[in-house]
């Protein structure tokens, strides 16, 4: 009996021995940060370089941004100088329509039935340990209303939010992500 459990136990702890020494690494927030070598970021404030916009909101994407990456790594967030900085502007804000729609009035012009927000945003991405991952890009995305039952005063919040929201995403994803 014993030299059974020999036989069937010498095998098992050569896989054991074997399989102990490889890992595997992955999160569930998708990034691929090695937090031995990063271990805080930094925000500098954006300027809204548009021209258009509310008033608040370079500081609004600023604060976004940096709850962000709170929420989604295990990164301190610092005031200067952080292991990975991030900086930039809003170049772009734009309200554009989409879709005409007839008057059905000759002696009145047509009018937009679909009006589209559009913002774009240039960061600039700097990785101290890391120097090949370092980016600058503009993100860029947009969302519609129908201008015929709300204007865009009673839809702007929620536009900038929804923009935003996939922004950030695009962000992280070409940062910290790597996809």
């Amino acid at each position: 009996m014993k030299s059974i459990n020999k036989l069937l136990f010498f095998p098992l702890g050569l896989i054991l021995l074997a399989f102990s020494g490889c890992s595997v690494s992955y999160s569930f927030t998708g990034t691929n940060i090695n937090y031995d070598l990063v271990s805080t970021f930094s925000v500098a404030n954006f300027f809204n370089d548009s021209g258009a916009g509310p008033a608040n909101i370079e500081q609004r994407f600023t604060e976004e941004l940096k709850e962000f990456y709170q929420r989604n790594t295990q990164l301190e967030l610092i005031r200067t100088n952080g292991d990975l900085q991030f900086s930039g502007a809003i170049k772009r804000y734009a309200l554009t329509p989409q879709a005409a729609v007839s008057s059905g009035n000759p002696n009145q012009p047509d009018r937009a039935g679909q009006m589209r927000l559009t913002i774009g945003i240039e960061v600039e991405y700097i990785n101290l340990s890391n120097e090949e991952e370092n980016l600058t890009k503009t993100f860029s995305f947009f969302s519609d209303y129908d201008p015929r039952t709300t204007t865009l005063l009673d839809e702007e919040n929620r536009l900038i939010d929804e923009i935003f929201d996939q922004i950030l995403q695009d962000i992280f994803t070409a940062t910290v992500a790597n996809w």
